[in-house]
C-alpha cells in the first residue's frame, strides 16, 4: 500500500473505556491529567540541553552530506495519524533501499516479517548507527511530546502499515512514548506483535512511579548503548 493510500483510509477511532478494569482513583487522575503536566514539566527542566544536543547533531550530519532531520507518519492515541520526527540516521530513499535489499535477501525478509527491524540494516549511515546505539536519534520526539501527540513513556509509536500486525486495543488507549517498556526491554530481541503484552502491562500499571522507574531504566540503557 502506498504512502498516499495510507493517508486516504478514513479515520476510524477506537473504540475503548477510559480507564482499565480495577484502576485506582490515584491512577485515574494521573492517566488523565498527571500524565501530561509530568511531560511539561520534565520538557521544562531537559528542553534547553536537548535543543542544544539536538543542534550539535544535525550539524554533524549536515556535514556528512545529509538532511539532518527525518519525519513519517505514526498511529497515535485512538488511531489518529501523525507525523513523528528523528534525526535522520539512514540514507535518503531508505524505502527504496529497503525493498531492493529484502527482495535479494530472504533471510533478511524473514527478519523483516517477523520483528520489523534488520539486525544488519543496509540503510543505516555510519553517523545514524552511532546515533541509534545511543538512541540520540529519538531526541526530536520531544517536539512530538510538546504538542501532545506523544508522552514521554508509553508504546513505541507504530507505522500505519503495522497496525494489522498489532492484537489488542491497549496501544490506541494511550499516547506513543519516546521510551516504554518495550524500548528499555526486549526491543531486540522478540517480534513486533509482541509489543502488545508490553503494551497491555503498562496500561494496566500506568501511574507516575511506574513512568519514573522507565525513564531511570531509559538513562541506564541509553548509557550501555544497547540501542537500534
Amino acid at each position: 500500500m502506498s504512502y498516499f493510500a495510507i493517508l486516504a483510509r478514513p479515520h476510524q477511532p477506537v473504540s475503548h473505556s477510559i480507564l482499565p478494569e480495577g484502576c485506582s482513583n490515584t491512577g485515574a487522575f494521573y492517566r488523565k491529567y498527571g500524565k501530561r503536566l509530568a511531560d511539561l514539566g520534565i520538557l521544562v527542566v531537559v528542553a534547553p540541553i536537548i535543543m542544544a544536543v539536538v543542534g550539535i547533531l544535525a550539524l554533524i550530519i549536515t556535514l556528512t552530506g545529509h538532511r539532518p532531520f527525518y519525519s513519517q507518519m505514526r498511529v497515535g492515541r485512538n488511531g489518529r495519524l501523525f507525523r513523528l520526527w528523528k534525526l535522520r540516521t539512514m540514507v535518503e530513499d531508505a524505502d527504496i533501499v529497503l525493498q531492493q535489499y529484502l527482495s535479494e535477501n530472504p533471510a533478511a525478509a524473514a527478519e523483516w516479517q517477523h520483528a520489523q527491524k534488520l539486525s544488519s540494516d543496509p540503510r543505516i549511515t555510519p553517523v545514524g548507527r552511532l546515533l541509534r546505539k545511543s538512541s540520540l536519534d529519538e531526541l526530536p520526539q520531544f517536539f512530538n511530546v510538546l504538542l501532545g501527540e506523544m508522552s514521554i513513556v508509553g508504546p513505541r509509536p507504530m507505522l500505519p502499515e503495522q497496525r494489522e500486525m498489532y492484537s489488542g486495543p491497549d496501544y490506541y488507549r494511550m499516547a506513543p512514548g519516546v521510551t516504554g517498556p518495550w524500548q528499555v526491554s526486549a526491543r531486540n530481541t522478540t517480534s513486533f506483535a509482541a509489543r502488545a503484552h508490553f503494551d497491555a502491562s503498562y496500561n494496566q500499571t500506568l501511574s507516575l512511579r511506574e513512568d519514573l522507574r522507565l525513564i531511570f531504566r531509559t538513562l541506564s540503557v541509553v548509557a550501555a548503548g544497547t540501542g537500534i
